[in-house]
């Protein structure tokens, strides 16, 4: 298992949740809700440095069926945006029904979606980190795809 803060990414159309591990990658923790649009990346680099993340970990929102969906494009799209900002390594992982399962997890404490819109979305983070943590310490290697940017962009 590699040492080291991860910060975790539930990209959103509307929001975008973000997570971290602590320093020995065995837990995933809410941190905030960030609004999507103007500032997004700004506020993500900040976080990213507040915590010194050695790598920042996106969802990949792929159909039950394995087919790609408008919302995958949109994650590729902004974690290649994060790629380009930020000089650490971003890597993308599977995210299917992490929001299903942060919404039940939302149900199941006594909130309803209604109230919880902002936090669901770190929920979801938290659970796209939490498995990457469990699969590279499962696996002994890292999880899902690192990003490529092409050179001078």
């Amino acid at each position: 298992m590699r040492t080291g803060v991860r910060l975790g990414v539930d990209v959103g159309k509307v929001r975008i949740g973000v997570a971290r591990s602590d320093l020995h990658g065995m837990l995933a923790t809410p941190v905030e809700t960030v609004q999507r649009g103007r500032g997004d990346l700004v506020r993500i680099a900040q976080l990213a440095a507040e915590i010194d993340a050695f790598e920042i970990v996106v969802g990949l929102p792929i159909a039950l069926s394995g087919r790609d969906t408008p919302s995958t494009d949109d994650a590729r799209e902004f974690a290649a945006q994060i790629a380009r900002e930020l000089a650490i390594p971003v890597r993308m992982v599977d995210e299917r029904l992490s929001t299903v399962s942060a919404n039940s997890a939302l149900r199941a404490s006594g909130r309803n979606a209604k109230n919880s819109r902002s936090v669901v979305d770190q929920v979801a983070a938290v659970i796209i980190l939490q498995h990457a943590l469990d699969f590279e310490r499962a696996a002994g290697s890292p999880p899902g795809l690192i990003v490529d940017t092409p050179e001078g962009s």
